[in-house]
């Protein structure tokens, strides 16, 4: 083992000898752009969280984008080039023990799906709607899981895991429905137009879906195109972000908006999901399922106001996709 190491020391000392230092220079300057580069890009690279243990992410960053909605940043625990390692249409599910007054402790957990995914190094961000207590009649405790965040201070860390989900897409408007049975098989489903319906924060997987479809495959042909509904205007989330799409992806990207209490001169649509607004503003059923619907929101937005319209335009279970 000595004589080993002798030996190599050896052999650096007769590289060093007869290399000349422009040459030595180049070579270090080759393997360290190597290995930035593997670090930065290795799309192989073990994901941040894992779908069983939770893991504890500290948060970094805090906004407030209106009156009930905030963005959280939280940092990646493999470090500030790790990859969040989120396969596009999945979630991560957050958890935090709330003491009672008796001294005992109850778990609350939930799923969100994150704004940004392996485009983003270091960290994870999500856009969620804190419902506050004593607001709804019907929810008077509001949400434990949107508060808590909301009392978060920097530095405070939330239990993670993840990936969980039922959809996953590939590219090219393809993608994998998992069945809630895992005896049953997956669905696989290709897509030439996306039509979709969301609700308030439902926007978020939608975003993650558009992102993959529009802003990762420039050279695709796959359209998209989005119903959002929310109470009123001050309600809706991103939306520099989804009326700078319609013009940067313009012919791939329609969009329009509904609300309950609209301002006077509102442009777009009052009230609750239609068959009409679906018939003007998504696109038609396809015999071969190369239209497909996805929707988020309140349940009784997609029970009551999406699904029979859906169905009552000639969608088939097959047609649609519910996160």
């Amino acid at each position: 083992f000595t004589n080993n190491i002798f030996a190599n020391m050896s052999a650096e000392a007769l590289v060093a000898e007869t290399l000349p230092l422009p040459i030595i220079t180049a070579i270090t300057a080759i393997a360290l752009t190597s290995i930035i580069f593997f670090l930065l890009f290795n799309t192989k690279a073990k994901p941040a969280l894992d779908p069983v243990e939770y893991t504890p992410l500290p948060l970094v960053k805090k906004e407030s984008l209106s009156h009930d909605t905030r963005r959280f940043t939280f940092a990646l625990p493999n470090g500030p080039t790790g990859l969040l390692g989120l396969p596009v249409g999945q979630h991560i599910t957050l958890k935090f023990s709330e003491s009672l007054p008796d001294g005992s402790t109850k778990n609350h957990q939930r799923s969100y799906t994150p704004t940004t995914g392996n485009d983003t190094l270091g960290t994870v961000t999500f856009v969620i709607k804190v419902y506050k207590a004593g607001v709804h009649p019907k929810f008077p405790e509001g949400g434990k899981m949107s508060q808590h965040l909301d009392s978060l201070k920097i530095g405070d860390t939330v239990d993670m895991r993840g990936p969980k989900g039922h959809m996953t897409y590939h590219k090219n408007g393809s993608f994998t429905v998992h069945p809630i049975l895992k005896k049953n098989p997956p669905q696989q489903r290709t897509a030439k137009h996306f039509g979709m319906i969301a609700g308030g924060t439902g926007i978020t997987p939608m975003l993650q879906i558009m992102h993959a479809v529009l802003r990762d495959e420039p050279n695709s042909d796959v359209t998209v195109s989005l119903i959002y509904a929310n109470q009123s205007e001050d309600d809706i989330l991103v939306r520099q972000e989804l009326e700078g799409a319609v013009e940067k992806y313009a012919g791939r990207f329609k969009l329009h908006y509904t609300v309950d209490n609209p301002p006077e001169g509102w442009k777009y649509s009052k009230g609750f999901i239609t068959k009409e607004m679906i018939q003007t503003h998504l696109p038609a059923v396809a015999s071969d399922g190369s239209t497909q619907i996805l929707m988020c929101g309140p349940p009784p937005m997609t029970k009551f106001a999406c699904l029979p319209n859906l169905e009552a335009l000639g969608f088939k279970k097959t047609d649609y996709f519910v996160f």
